[in-house]
């Protein structure tokens, strides 16, 4: 009942707020839905995790796992975003808050689907209905983000689909009944036709890690995230590639049962390294904040596909580390939004010295920044480390060495840009602007919150999240 009430509630407010008619009192159905929806997960994460093996959708040990983080995720959001359409109130909201109330929808049915195609109509509906959100600014830069956002998201949609038409047909080898549930895909796993299997997990590898934003498929990041809003951004960081990593989990649960488990480690270790390399690369040379975020998640889903092919310990470090990185981009995107506003630029000459007009939004910024490169006593500092450590108790000594100095290149590649952003004087239009510019408690609370929440699960993780995670990464680990 409480899985269900997860996808309806997100979507009825979502059909609610497009047929409100007030214009500024819309804009509190997000922060009430969020309420809802995260008092509905939480205790789902409290109680005991039930079977779905022969259901469509269902809080099972992976949907256990993340989507509390993305309820949580959404809620701090959407109390930003009541403060942050007041700002905006030359926008109109109605589309903006009826797509991001659809958004936790779906997002809940992808990270709960139990079915190869749900899960691939789930995937495809939360990407399309970000659109609407990308383009909200609705400047030139903009419109070019979310049209290559369009364009190669479409590709990543048609690669996904053609590799669940290959698992599809593979389920049929051999007078196979064509289920699609993952439980009966991962049940009759020793039976499926090994070459359809392998055909499959190489496109849906190549269509979620298109979603995920895993190098070389991550050119649509960078302008997705540099024109999206601070909040938009942080959900697509956090919650969208969340889906998108859950659907490469589930996919690979199945792969595995089919005798090839290798070849999915070989290949999430390889695109994962390379990944962290060019996002470290790309790193050394941005001089745009907001497009630094961007290249920071994509080393960051670099690092979820590294802990995932490092067997049960990696994949539950792997989750861990999905916490992390989705509170994080939380903290970033909205202190982040906020510096952007008040310097009326995001590039290092233009938000140089926002220290003296975003005091508290800046030093939010530099800790959430310290908290991505994974410095304790910051949550992801753990999470590496727990990576790392699976990595050197499976003898990939070589792996933990790449791996390391990969996440030394970006530590620098971030610090320059945010030393640059701390020191110096702020342009004369800073100036005149940041005199506009008030940090009012409901845009500087939210990204605190999820700098606490960070620092809470570095230094006393709950037991019932480590749990969570172990039980996922049992549930994941399927031996042929």
């Amino acid at each position: 009942m409480m899985e269900t009430a997860l996808i309806a509630i997100p979507l009825l407010a979502a059909m609610t707020a497009f047929a409100w008619p007030a214009e500024r009192s819309r804009r509190w159905l997000l922060p009430v839905t969020g309420i809802l929806h995260a008092a509905f997960t939480l205790a789902l994460l409290a109680a005991r995790p039930g079977s779905s093996a022969a259901v469509w959708f269902g809080f099972d040990p992976l949907a256990r796992a993340v989507l509390p983080m993305v309820s949580l995720l959404f809620l701090v959001c959407a109390a930003y975003s009541a403060t942050y359409l007041d700002l905006r109130n030359e926008r109109r909201n109605r589309v903006f808050v009826a797509a991001l109330l659809a958004l936790l929808g779906l997002l809940s049915l992808a990270l709960q689907a139990q079915n190869l195609g749900l899960l691939w109509v789930a995937a495809e509906a939360a990407t399309l209905t970000t659109v609407p959100l990308l383009h909200f600014n609705r400047t030139a830069r903009a419109f070019e983000a979310t049209w290559k956002y369009l364009l190669l998201g479409s590709t990543g949609i048609a690669l996904s689909l053609l590799g669940s038409f290959c698992l599809s047909y593979a389920s049929l080898y051999g007078s196979g009944s064509g289920d699609l549930t993952f439980a009966g895909l991962a049940a009759r796993g020793a039976s499926l036709s090994r070459p359809w299997v392998v055909a499959a997990w190489v496109l849906l590898l190549a269509g979620y890690g298109t979603k995920m934003g895993l190098a070389p498929m991550h050119t649509w990041k960078p302008d997705a995230y540099g024109e999206a809003p601070g909040v938009v951004g942080a959900l697509m960081a956090g919650g969208l590639t969340t889906v998108a990593f859950v659907a490469v989990l589930r996919v690979k649960r199945v792969v595995d049962a089919a005798g090839e488990a290798a070849m999915t480690e070989r290949t999430l270790l390889t695109i994962g390294l390379f990944s962290m390399f060019v996002a470290a690369l790309f790193l050394l040379g941005t001089r745009d904040f907001k497009r630094m975020l961007a290249y920071s998640s994509i080393e960051q889903m670099g690092i979820l596909s590294v802990g995932a092919a490092l067997g049960t310990a990696g994949l539950a470090a792997a989750l861990f580390h999905v916490w992390n990185n989705g509170l994080a981009k939380g903290a970033l995107f909205l202190s982040a939004g906020n510096i952007r506003r008040a310097a009326g630029g995001r590039t290092m000459d233009e938000v140089a010295g926002m220290t003296w007009r975003t005091p508290v939004s800046t030093r939010m910024f530099v800790a959430g920044t310290l908290a991505i490169t994974a410095l304790p006593p910051f949550g992801p500092f753990f999470s590496v480390v727990a990576i790392l450590r699976a990595s050197l108790e499976g003898h990939h000594e070589v792996i933990a060495a790449v791996f390391l100095g990969s996440l030394l290149l970006a530590f620098l590649g971030l610090t320059r840009l945010v030393f640059a952003i701390v020191d110096g004087r702020p342009r004369a239009g800073a100036r005149s602007l940041g005199n506009k510019f008030r940090e009012t408690p409901g845009i500087i609370i939210p990204p605190l919150v999820c700098l606490a929440l960070l620092l809470w699960l570095g230094l006393s993780t709950p037991s019932v999240l480590r749990d969570s995670w172990s039980a996922a990464a049992q549930f994941l680990a399927i031996t042929p």
